[in-house]
């Protein structure tokens, strides 16, 4: 059975201050310092240069004056001086534009400049990135080229700014974030588009980026010369638009129909987006990274008025550890938004297919073409028979079905529809995919809310909790009925309590169980004491995490708890009615979630004060040099400690667990 991973203390950070990612020294930590410590994450990381060849804040003589570079990068193992860098670096907080007068490009440029050796330069506030070359201009002195990228450890300027798939970097830390984010502002800013028309269109580059990670020659790039010149432009987008109607289209008819075959964006805005992504391998990208920047941009454009709020990615994590969805268990979220939990679930899983294939080779880290085949051949079967989700916004499935396809794929069993519906009013293909008592684990945050009540007299029919229920003197519970002897339903009823009653249906008798996010209203309120009554002669307890009330802010500060159940077998509802059933039930409250009301991240705190710090082991993939082929390692991470219990409740529970008989 998993268990979170082990971190170990190793320090602390005072308040306001930031361990800087090369050196280990604390500086304040400031907007501009978060976008220093991004790219020097990449620098390391991405770009493959070591640590000890990059320096901060490091000193250069402009003229008669001293400067500080932001970062400077010099050739493996050469001393650290003027004459030696290779690479400057300037970050800037993200409201100071390249075009500012003292801190924008032009300061860059005049280091680079006056480092004689220097050859590349980036400037970025995170939402802006520009790269630079510096070029002798055959009179004795220099001209600066704008380019795509700079190289990369052992990369040449050409690979860089056409990169194969040996070239292909992973993102860490925020970098993926902040190259959607630029793409997204620059369309909405070049197109005239509305925010959500920018964004669909994004995703059709995205899409055609990841479907191009699966060819042998990577073919979604654009050139410096197709970035700047729109008539030559003409071809980048061609290019980009073959992939996207070849690649995209005809492998996902259920996401692009045949009105939305093309890429409605001008030609150079196409050359831009691609140029932003191109560099990296978007599928051998970290699922938190993949997801933390794609789940913000959704949420900035698709957020809907039907109680939809995401649930953030720690809770997911907790949740899923609890649950510990297996490969050959049919998985579904039955209000599945954009997919994030689902998404958490199925990645869980395919941790175990993974690890236990990679225990069989004979190198776990590179297999053989046979090795990863039959890797391949386990991971496509489970995410085509065993993925499922479904929601009622048509908007929402789409970006789910993306998501998926970033994060794995899994998309063929997503549905648009009405989950609290008859069953038999669903589509074909859900109803064949999904028939009540088939699921072995649902994990899922059903919308909820007083303004999103369910009315129809059709739908409330199905459901025990959209009766009137009464209670008689000794305590006991029973539905009304009239004198037709039909039960008497409620004029309304909000979705979060019919969807406990369709999740324990959809659930296998006896072995399938859920984790659902559940107002605690429903928990504790007087007025709903009927519905826990159902619960408990229905669904076994397992364990009820008191979440904070923050856990949902910014944007709604409903006070909820995860609740986790397994669905019982017809003789223990039987046993249930007649004497009640007694067993252990694991309960938790977590005070710290890893973030305040405005959704800023809280750090855990030493006895004196200060900022822990913590060291982890990660597994990360890498893109081979020689093969282009992934390969796994294993790299120490120390960072400060979110204040966040939620994996702490995680392992208590699992541990409880081991200890029940």
């Amino acid at each position: 059975m998993p268990v979170a991973p082990t971190v170990v203390p190793v320090g602390s950070v005072p308040d306001g201050k930031v361990s800087d990612y090369l050196t280990g020294k604390l500086l304040n930590d400031t907007p501009e310092e978060y976008v220093r410590q991004n790219i020097e994450k990449a620098l390391v990381r991405q770009y493959k240069y070591s640590a000890k060849d990059c320096e901060p804040e490091f000193p250069i003589g402009v003229g008669r004056s001293r400067k500080r570079a932001d970062i400077a990068v010099f050739g493996p193992g050469q001393d650290h001086t003027q004459n030696n860098a290779y690479i400057l670096v300037e970050t800037k907080k993200a409201d100071i534009k390249p075009s500012h007068k003292t801190e924008g490009v032009d300061q860059l440029i005049s280091y680079m400049s006056a480092c004689l050796n220097t050859k590349y330069g980036m400037w970025t506030n995170g939402d802006d990135r520009l790269c630079f070359a510096k070029r002798p201009d055959g009179k004795g002195g220099w001209t600066v080229d704008e380019i795509i990228d700079i190289p990369g450890l052992g990369q040449t300027e050409e690979d860089a700014q056409r990169p194969k798939r040996k070239d292909l970097k992973p993102a860490t830390a925020d970098n993926l974030l902040f190259a959607f984010r630029r793409c997204h502002n620059y369309i909405a800013a070049h197109e005239g588009k509305q925010k959500t028309e920018a964004f669909w269109e994004l995703l059709k580059l995205i899409f055609t980026k990841i479907e191009d990670e699966r060819s042998k020659v990577i073919s979604f790039y654009a050139t410096p010369s197709e970035r700047e010149n729109s008539s030559i432009a003409t071809a980048a987008k061609k290019r980009i638009q073959d992939l996207f109607t070849t690649k995209v289209v005809k492998k996902y008819p259920t996401i692009f129909d045949v009105k939305d075959t093309e890429i409605d964006l001008k030609p150079t805005v196409v050359a831009y987006v691609v140029t932003q992504l191109q560099g990296y391998s978007l599928l051998a990208s970290p699922v938190d990274v993949k997801g933390v920047a794609y789940e913000e941009i959704v949420g900035s454009n698709l957020r809907g008025d039907r109680g939809e709020f995401f649930t953030p990615r720690n809770a997911c994590r907790m949740a899923v550890s609890m649950i510990n969805p297996q490969p050959e268990e049919r998985l579904l979220d039955p209000s599945c938004g954009t997919g994030g939990f689902l998404i958490a679930a199925m990645n869980h899983a395919l941790e175990f297919i993974e690890r236990s294939e990679r225990e069989q080779w004979v190198d776990p880290a590179n297999g053989t073409d046979s090795e990863r085949e039959e890797l391949f051949r386990r991971r496509t079967e489970y995410l085509s028979q065993n993925v499922f989700g479904i929601d009622l916004n048509p908007a929402l499935v789409r970006a789910a079905k993306m998501n998926m396809v970033m994060n794995n794929d899994g998309s063929g069993g997503l549905f648009q529809g009405n989950t609290l519906e008859n069953p038999h009013r669903w589509d074909a293909l859900t109803r064949k995919a999904i028939p009540l008592g088939s699921i072995d684990v649902i994990v899922s945050n059903p919308p909820f809310g007083a303004k999103i009540p369910v009315d129809d007299e059709d739908t409330l029919s199905q459901y025990d909790l959209a009766a009137t229920w009464d209670q008689d003197e000794g305590g006991n519970w029973d539905i009304r009925v009239d004198r037709h002897g039909s039960s008497v339903l409620q004029k309304s009823q909000p979705p979060e309590i019919l969807f406990i009653e369709r999740a324990l249906q959809l659930l296998k008798p006896g072995t399938g169980r859920m984790a659902m996010v559940i107002p605690n209203g429903i928990l504790n309120n007087p007025g709903l004491a009927y519905v826990r009554h159902w619960l408990v002669r229905h669904a076994q307890i397992l364990a009820v995490v008191d979440m904070h009330r923050d856990l949902f802010q910014p944007g709604n500060d409903t006070q909820t708890s995860m609740v986790l159940m397994r669905r019982l077998s017809a003789e223990e509802v039987a046993e249930a009615e007649i004497t009640g059933l007694d067993y252990p039930l694991f309960m938790a409250v977590a005070e710290k979630i890893g973030h305040d009301k405005r959704g800023n991240v809280i750090y855990r705190r030493t006895d004196e004060g200060e900022d822990a710090l913590i060291s982890r082991v990660e597994t990360v993939t890498e893109i081979d040099q020689k093969t282009g082929g992934e390969v796994r390692r294993d790299i120490t991470v120390t960072e400060r400690q979110v204040d966040d219990e939620l994996p702490e409740v995680a392992t208590a529970y699992l541990r409880w667990l081991s200890e029940q008989k």
